[in-house]
């Protein structure tokens, strides 16, 4: 399908700029929610405006400000389903594994109702998706990737970003891992493939390619 059949709305929350998802084909009143942020009102007045309903909550990795919205989204819309990877699933409930605790906050959200992982696919709202797991921001980060898009699509999370990476200085990251994960899992797709990343512009596979300086071109890849 082309992307153009797509619309994505970003809903950007503070304070850590962090990008909320909405992703909905145009002939189809649901759609995808991404990592909802700390910012959950915003993302409701959007679904009210447009008359979406989320057929799922997709999330990349458990850290608060990717997850602080599914209290509220669950509340507003309570079978819609919170999808996690099982190497993260337990961060949503434990503040010190999702990182709020550090920051003065107790913050959880309900548990995840599809536990996924590497290699399994996940469809909803006409979107068949494939999960790959990257780990070293997060030892239970997962992308969802889109095939069918033309150019194909990542919900990438905090693995790759515009010029730069996820950070790998948490308890349970590793620049090694994150960096392997990159090249054998994204810098293997077509370099138009869109990196829809969880803070800042999106990026395509072949610009990261060439010129991201963490685990592009200057750092010595040559894939």
């Amino acid at each position: 399908m082309d992307a153009s059949q797509i619309e994505m709305a970003v809903v950007v929350s503070a304070p850590f700029e962090e990008n909320t998802y909405i992703a909905r084909q145009r002939d189809r009143d649901d759609c995808l929610i991404v990592d909802p942020g700390l910012e959950p009102d915003r993302i409701l007045e959007y679904l009210a405006r447009e008359t979406l309903s989320p057929a799922a909550i997709l999330i990349t990795h458990g850290h608060s400000d990717h997850i602080a919205g599914n209290e509220a989204m669950k509340r507003e819309f309570p079978g819609c389903p919170i999808v996690v990877s099982r190497g993260d699933a337990a961060k949503l409930t434990d503040p010190t594994l999702n990182l709020s605790a550090a920051f003065g906050a107790q913050l959880v959200s309900p548990p995840g109702d599809v536990l996924v992982g590497e290699g399994d696919e996940y469809s909803a709202a006409g979107f068949d998706l494939s999960v790959l797991e990257i780990p070293g921001h997060s030892s239970g980060h997962i992308v969802y990737l889109w095939r069918a898009g033309k150019p194909m699509l990542v919900f990438g999370g905090d693995v790759l970003f515009a010029g730069s990476i996820g950070r790998t200085d948490f308890p349970d990251g590793s620049f090694e891992q994150l960096a392997e994960g990159i090249h054998s899992k994204l810098f293997t797709l077509d370099d138009e493939t869109v990196i829809l990343p969880g803070h800042g512009p999106g990026t395509t596979v072949g610009q990261e390619k060439r010129n991201n300086p963490f685990v592009g071109a200057p750092s010595g890849y040559e894939g």
